[in-house]
């Protein structure tokens, strides 16, 4: 039967700090995890896991015609990936976000910029909808001092 009265001091101290103890294990394990996630490896796999690119210049270009086996230079798009998940380009800097073989811009003057990873060194641009573009960007060197 509930009298309605309240529980004794001592005991609802108790209870709010098993509700603490619970909530700090709760984001102890979660910071755990994060750690370990941390530190796996920096390559590219289709399960979705964080990585980087490799430090260096991109240089971008559209593919050419049958007549021409070079690409066309497109150099306003391309930009230097400087350390961890920061680039730049048109002398500004930005972020972007490695998961798995996507590559998004998330900020800086790519923003919003989408790409799919063909290789270590080789994106391809997609479109609003996720389609390839044409413009690919190729690693062509290393990061400028």
């Amino acid at each position: 039967m509930h009298t309605g009265a309240k529980a004794p001091p001592m005991l609802a101290a108790a209870a709010e700090r098993g509700a603490m103890k619970q909530a700090f294990s709760t984001i102890a394990l979660a910071g755990l995890a994060m750690f370990a996630a941390a530190g796996t490896s920096a390559r590219a796999d289709s399960g979705g896991r964080l990585s980087t690119l490799e430090r260096g210049i991109y240089a971008c270009e559209m593919p050419g015609d049958a007549a021409t086996s070079r690409g066309i230079p497109v150099p306003e798009e391309g930009f230097i990936i400087t350390n961890g998940s920061a680039y730049s380009a048109d002398g500004k800097s930005g972020t972007y976000l490695r998961v798995g073989d996507m590559v998004t811009m998330t900020s800086g003057p790519r923003k919003g910029n989408r790409y799919e990873l063909k290789g270590e060194r080789y994106l391809r641009k997609l479109d609003a909808t996720g389609q390839p573009t044409g413009l690919r960007c190729v690693r062509i060197g290393a990061t400028p001092k």
